[in-house]
């Protein structure tokens, strides 16, 4: 790559807008509503992919569509796009992107489309991406052989995504087996417990309201939501709420955080949970989150996790 940019651009890279680089098909899109259309073999698209499968096709060739209106916009602020290829219909809800001979390879475009923060560009309620807008994106232009070579090791690393995302939810299914196979059939269960009989408590955090404010400037301690519990372990981010050392002791007074507590998220996405494995000096928890707090002289706490998290007890939790 090093030497591809230093034979055919050392003096950097021009950009071209998007509409320089792409054809634009938007006049060629049809919306059909659902009641009028036939169920076939081709896929239709809207903003947010394919949303039905029709009997006709209006496009054939390699396209990237990119979201117009309603769905147009990723959480980190990117647009909404996808890459089709073949026999297609399309409405009026994506912009369709063709590739121009000898300019830009779409697929690089696809590429860089993706590193792309367009939410100064998008309007309104429900958010769109308007044609003008569209077509004023700066893309940068390098020579098609540099373009090529950024493009087959991306497409490398995109194979190697999908594969590892398939295979860990291969290994999730396959744990949640094991899991429920060891604790409901192998252990041969027979008789539950009341949870009531197994704990001593079950207690919550504090909520802000009338008791302090998040993210205050002198701020230190992390405040801990459904959003920080993840596969059994708490996982600060670069959205996780801020609160002094006062709100933390108020917390700290419901919640009695200790070693061993099992964490358990009861509204948003009920059933994340988490064994408190260190003291925790520097963080507590919303009124949303559950702390358990397991007699370890009779059941070991993340023996309870697991349990609580089987299928046979997690169903009838969520």
């Amino acid at each position: 790559m090093e030497k591809l940019i230093q034979l055919h651009c050392p003096n950097g890279v021009p950009f071209k807008t998007l509409g320089e680089v792409c054809e634009i098909l938007d006049n060629l899109r049809k919306p059909v509503s659902k009641e009028k259309r036939t169920e076939g073999k081709y896929p239709y698209y809207g903003a947010n992919g394919i949303q039905d499968y029709v009997d006709d096709y209006i496009f054939d060739g390699t396209f990237l569509l990119m979201g117009e209106d309603g769905s147009v916009i990723n959480k980190d602020n990117s647009p909404i796009l996808n890459w089709a290829v073949g026999k297609i219909w399309v409405n009026n809800h994506a912009h369709i992107l063709s590739e121009k001979s000898d300019v830009a390879l779409l697929r690089f475009v696809f590429h860089y489309l993706q590193t792309v923060d367009v939410s100064a560009i998008v309007r309104g309620t429900p958010p769109k991406l308007n044609q003008q807008n569209l077509r004023n994106i700066q893309i940068p232009l390098p020579p098609l052989a540099i373009q090529s070579e950024i493009v087959s090791t991306l497409d490398k690393f995109a194979e190697l995504e999908a594969e590892l995302e398939a295979e860990l939810e291969a290994r999730k299914k396959q744990y949640e087996y094991y899991r429920n196979a060891m604790l409901n059939y192998e252990l041969k269960i027979t008789n539950y417990e009341e949870l009531g009989n197994i704990i001593h408590s079950l207690k919550t955090g504090l909520n802000p309201r009338k008791n302090f404010v998040l993210n205050p400037p002198n701020a230190t301690n992390y405040y801990v939501t459904v959003r920080e519990i993840n596969n059994g372990k708490i996982t600060f981010v670069d959205k996780t709420d801020m609160v002094d050392d006062e709100a933390l002791k108020l917390i700290n007074n419901r919640s009695n955080l200790e070693i061993g507590d099992i964490l358990f998220s009861g509204t948003g996405t009920v059933g994340r949970m988490a064994v408190i494995e260190s003291v925790p000096t520097n963080w507590n928890i919303k009124e949303g989150v559950y702390v358990i707090k397991p007699k370890q002289e009779i059941i070991n706490s993340r023996f309870l996790m697991h349990l609580l998290n089987s299928s046979h007890i997690k169903n009838d939790l969520v």
